[in-house]
């Protein structure tokens, strides 16, 4: 029952991080529900409680301008007329 709630908490700091960041997302919801849980790992080895759902929500701000910035030219074609 953890691992199901890590996710559901993970998802929505996946979503806050996406709402906070400026600017469109090129992500599913599969690679925002994972940001969402690698920024609580890290959240949770830095502090606890509260104070790590705050962290986990600035990390996920922080991973989603780093994954929009890699995955920036996908998904647009090269050839425009």
């Amino acid at each position: 029952m953890h691992f199901i709630w890590f996710i559901i908490v993970g998802a929505l700091v996946g979503a806050l991080g996406r709402l906070f960041h400026p600017g469109s997302d090129p992500m599913g919801w599969l690679l925002t529900i994972a940001i969402g849980i690698v920024s609580l790992l890290v959240a949770a080895i830095i502090s606890s409680g509260w104070l790590a759902f705050i962290i986990g929500v600035i990390v996920a701000v922080i991973l989603v301008a780093l994954v929009g910035r890699m995955f920036a030219g996908r998904g647009r074609s090269a050839a425009r007329v």
